[in-house]
């Protein structure tokens, strides 16, 4: 893949380039913590297709946000400048693809700006991660109070790639040649050996969530034919009577599974293009 880069809205954004400039354009976002090289193995198995790959803000090779401890990462924020990435990439009405957090994000973008998503595809994730009641509170709480306090983080260094790697491997349960094109972008070389790239705020808590029937409303706005791909068995935070409800709220979607973990487009990348070609047309 083609590294690219981009200025929108003030900021540098990273991204991979695969297939003919010329071809229908594909926009990919990927998952929380991974980057733009998510897609490198699916980007094999669609040489038709000019697949433009964004490192989000905060990961990979694209910027971050400002820094500050009143600026933070979350889903909504997000849209903007996936709009203003395809108005700087002059991608004009596209098709559009995400995966897990990617996926929620693209949801999002579906429903604010329809006229210009031809078709949406989604694996593993439909609209972002819900409230729960139960614990909006307490998240609040925890959330401002570590704003508040903003405390430096101090970064592991490992001593070489393949130590990240198995680290990365271990936290997903992927093998760790599976995860190594992501790895391998998501770290930047310093004294003693590697860390990783990526905003330390992607992993604070954030304020406040959408609650579940807010995100019902939002999934309604999606106008476009859908795609929709899930694990088999179900990832726990994606239970099956929640995505089925919210796939209900959209007018046109299609959903189907395939076995094997939460990043089924590494796991099976040639099967995921297939059904993804065949969705695209």
């Amino acid at each position: 893949m083609r590294e690219i880069r981009i200025t929108a809205g003030g900021m540098e954004l990273a991204a991979l380039e695969s297939g003919p400039a010329d071809a229908p354009p594909l926009l990919a976002l990927h998952g929380w913590l991974d980057n733009g090289a998510s897609f490198a193995p699916l980007s094999a198995h669609l040489p038709d297709r000019r697949l433009v790959a964004l490192d989000l803000p905060g990961h990979g090779h694209s910027d971050h946000l400002p820094a500050s401890p009143f600026v933070h990462y979350n889903f909504a924020e997000s849209v903007p400048v996936v709009l203003a990435a395809a108005e700087a990439l002059q991608l004009g009405d596209f098709d559009l693809l995400g995966h897990s957090m990617g996926a929620g994000i693209a949801s999002l973008v579906a429903a604010a700006a329809p006229e210009r998503i031809r078709r949406l595809a989604l694996i593993e994730g439909l609209g972002p991660l819900p409230d729960v009641p139960d614990s909006t509170l307490s998240r609040f709480v925890a959330a401002v109070l570590a704003r508040v306090a903003a405390r430096p983080r101090s970064l592991r260094v490992f001593g070489d790639i393949d130590s990240a790697a198995v680290a990365r491997s271990r936290a997903s349960g992927l093998p760790a040649d599976l995860v190594r094109p992501i790895i391998e972008r998501a770290l930047i070389e310093v004294d003693g050996g590697y860390r990783w790239r990526s905003d330390p705020r992607l992993t604070e808590a954030s304020l406040v969530r959408v609650a579940e029937g807010q995100v019902h409303r939002l999934l309604a706005g999606i106008a476009c034919p859908t795609w929709l791909l899930l694990a088999q068995p179900e990832t726990p935070y994606l239970p099956g009577a929640m995505m089925r409800a919210r796939a209900g709220c959209v007018a046109d979607i299609r959903t189907e599974h395939l076995a094997g973990h939460h990043h089924l487009h590494l796991e099976h990348p040639a099967e995921v293009a297939t059904r993804l070609g065949e969705f695209l047309g």
